[in-house]
């Protein structure tokens, strides 16, 4: 009769036993493969997120969403250092959020080049874009003009120069494009006496 109470127990400590192992087996390769993922995957910039990013099937619903991927855009031009190819790339992806006209009133190298110069003009008196906030869904002021549909709205940039920051205010002009998106068509500064 000992023999028959002890096995019990000794099945339940045994049981026991293995559970421990298997648990502790998987906590250690779970948090292997966890390690080995971060070590593996390289982290990627801003600029190679922005670029990401398909704008043929993925292009911003709004006019406010059109603003904050420019703004993005934007910020990874002036902010990172870029290969001729990354600037090339970077450039290529703010002209397709720009309204047709615009961009048929510029030539690509000349656009690139005044880039390039405002880029090194920024980075040389150390100037960068820290943040900006477009207007909000509900100030955007939409209006219909020459059968097109259009859209009005602001966004205030904040630039870091030095441990200085300045803020500046744009008023941003779009128009709705024949496929439903909202292109830029141009913008200009706001002055203190014209802010709304």
């Amino acid at each position: 009769m000992k023999k028959e109470r002890q096995n019990p127990w000794k099945l339940a400590v045994i049981a026991c036993v293995l559970a421990a192992l298997v648990i502790g087996f998987y906590f250690y390769l779970a948090n292997k493969t966890r390690g080995g993922k971060s070590e593996d995957v390289p982290a990627i910039s801003k600029s190679q997120q922005v670029l990401l990013r398909n704008l043929e099937n993925n292009y911003p619903p709004s006019p406010k969403e059109t603003l904050k991927y420019y703004c993005d855009i934007l910020q990874c031009l002036y902010n990172e250092s870029h290969t001729d190819e990354e600037l090339e790339a970077l450039a290529a992806q703010i002209q397709l959020l720009y309204d047709e006209e615009f961009i048929a009133n510029q030539n690509e190298d000349m656009y690139l080049l005044s880039l390039a110069g405002e880029i090194a003009n920024m980075s040389k008196d150390d100037m960068k874009i820290s943040s900006y906030s477009p207007s909000s869904s509900t100030d955007v002021d939409y209006f219909s003009r020459d059968g097109y549909d259009w859209a009005r709205l602001y966004c205030t940039f904040n630039i870091r120069k030095g441990t200085q920051i300045v803020s500046s205010q744009e008023r941003f002009l779009m128009r709705k494009d024949s496929a439903g998106h909202w292109k830029i068509y141009g913008w200009e500064l706001v002055e203190e006496s014209d802010a709304k």
